[in-house]
């Protein structure tokens, strides 16, 4: 079992991706929407409610977690994986979604401007510019924050012009500094792909987020059998909100394009 752990709706985007690379497992996924966006919370906080889905889901059964959330894997991913998992889940692991993504901008030698957007805790945590620095020091990395969209994107706006308006005005400082590469830092935003990539034009490339992290979590899976993740016979994904079930029905079939008959509202 599989968990997938997301501050809201974003992380379904991975998942998306997952059931595609890797539709012989089961998953649960679990979105703490009530306490959405975790991008302008503090770092103790992040840690404290990423520790509480952490519990959740391997009190669940899962092997292993993936953090689909850039602001939770910036902030909590490391002390989670450095402190806590070796006291309280030996023999357990964690992962964020940052590492496949550096790692694939690192792939080009030709790059040599990156641009990053995502929300205020990511940006602020400089975190993917010390992993990409780490691979290439020679990069130019320009990052900006974009705090408004998580919340337009849960709320289901994302086709508003009003939300595209405010993504050109983000984008443009990124456009101007005629980056090469553009990382989608926030697990909500490939919600926006194809208005990104309009803005962007062809000069620049967009990562397909999902795709990577996918891509990722496969290899890692061949090279870790030690994790007991194993493909199962009859396949399920369970969902879990702490926030209203129907809404988030509703709005996973929109980042799904399936129907999601059951999902379960708890606390953490």
């Amino acid at each position: 079992m599989i968990g997938i752990f997301d501050s809201g709706l974003g992380g379904l985007t991975v998942l998306k991706n997952f059931l595609k690379a890797l539709p012989d497992y089961n998953y649960i996924y679990l979105g703490d929407s009530a306490r959405a966006p975790y991008g302008g919370r503090s770092q103790d906080t992040i840690y404290c409610y990423t520790k509480e889905a952490v519990d959740f889901l391997f009190a669940r059964g899962c092997e292993l977690i993936i953090i689909a959330c850039n602001s939770a894997s910036s902030q909590a991913l490391r002390k989670i994986q450095q402190e806590y998992l070796p006291q309280k889940y030996p023999g357990k692991n964690v992962l964020g979604v940052i590492r496949p993504l550096v790692e694939k901008v690192a792939e080009d030698k030709n790059i040599k401007r990156v641009g990053i957007i995502g929300t205020r805790a990511t940006i602020e945590s400089n975190a993917y510019k010390t992993e990409l620095k780490k691979l290439n020091p020679d990069l130019e990395i320009f990052q900006k924050s974009a705090p408004l969209l998580v919340p337009l994107i849960e709320e289901g706006w994302n086709r508003r012009p009003e939300t595209k308006s405010i993504l050109k005005k983000y984008l443009r400082p990124l456009k101007s500094k005629q980056i090469e590469i553009l990382i989608l830092a926030c697990t909500h935003y490939p919600i926006l792909f194809k208005e990104i990539k309009k803005i962007m034009t062809k000069r620049c490339r967009v990562l397909d987020s999902g795709e990577i992290i996918a891509r990722g979590l496969k290899n890692y899976l061949a090279r870790h059998p030690e994790y007991r993740v194993s493909p199962a016979q009859n396949t399920c994904v369970n969902f879990f909100t702490t926030d209203d079930a129907e809404r988030f029905r509703v709005m996973a079939k929109k980042f799904l394009n399936i129907d999601v008959e059951k999902i379960t509202k708890v606390c953490l």
